[in-house]
């Protein structure tokens, strides 16, 4: 087994016509029941790092590697234990709640699938809404069934993009307390991207800062606050939105 299941070497990603790389050389590791937050302004490489780690972009240069494999040429060594939800990936409009998840099982290859179904959606209070069809539902409701869907097939690392950006403070906090104890009932390793420095101090272990595709700073809060002489998160995402600097590294 790995030592880490997310490796990232020297990862470089250029999209065409770019005038600089989206990411810029990366370099990172996820470990075994992990919380890391990933963070950085709009245009930091966030979201090219993520489709890099689900086998969605080749990288220009560098390597990816999940569980010790290529996620672009060794898929089925990846992706059964790999999941993904993220805000910005919608589910089929026309389906029943239930005829998502049940789909979704069948795909996962998930056995026991009625039992695995309703304490999925009991958890995620879903039950109500089994026979509404997904494009009625509300954004909140939505981005808990992509949660619920995301964690069907166990999965050893899961990605979260913006988890609870469209749920309410009482919700939110409900969707972050829970993924927190399936985390550790499953021993589950979290790649965790959010606008929402709150949510990232709670629920994260450690953080990576990126900035037009670099690192800036990585470590737990409290070291990352310490060294760039910061007092918060907030404060320091506002000073690396603007001028792409930290206040100072010790």
């Amino acid at each position: 087994m790995p030592e880490h299941p997310i490796e990232i070497s020297h990862l470089v990603y250029r999209y065409a016509r770019a005038e600089r790389p989206a990411v810029d050389g990366l370099d990172f590791t996820v470990a075994h029941g992990e919380i890391l937050g990933l963070l950085g302004p709009n245009g930091a490489g966030k979201t090219t790092t993520l489709h890099a780690i689900l086998g969605l972009l080749t990288p220009t240069a560098g390597s990816v590697k999940v569980f010790g494999c290529s996620p672009t040429r060794e898929r089925s060594c990846v992706m059964p234990r790999l999941n993904f939800a993220s805000v910005d990936v919608d589910l089929p409009s026309n389906l029943l709640v239930t005829e998502c998840l049940q789909i979704f099982a069948k795909l996962y290859g998930v056995h026991r699938e009625t039992s695995s179904l309703d304490a999925l959606m009991e958890r995620f209070h879903l039950v109500g809404l089994r026979r509404q069809r997904i494009g009625t539902l509300s954004a909140g409701e939505q981005m808990r069934l992509k949660l619920c869907k995301a964690l069907l097939n166990r999965p050893e690392v899961l990605i979260l993009d913006e988890p609870t950006l469209n749920l309410d403070p009482y919700m939110a906090q409900q969707v972050r307390d829970l993924l927190k104890t399936i985390q550790r009932e499953r021993g589950m390793t979290i790649l965790h991207t959010s606008h929402n420095m709150q949510e990232v101090e709670s629920f994260c272990d450690r953080i990576l800062f990126l900035h037009q595709g670099r690192k800036l700073a990585e470590g737990s809060t409290r070291e990352v606050l310490a060294r760039c002489g910061s007092q918060s998160l907030h404060e320091l995402f506002i000073r690396v939105a603007t001028s792409g600097e930290l206040f100072h590294v010790a």
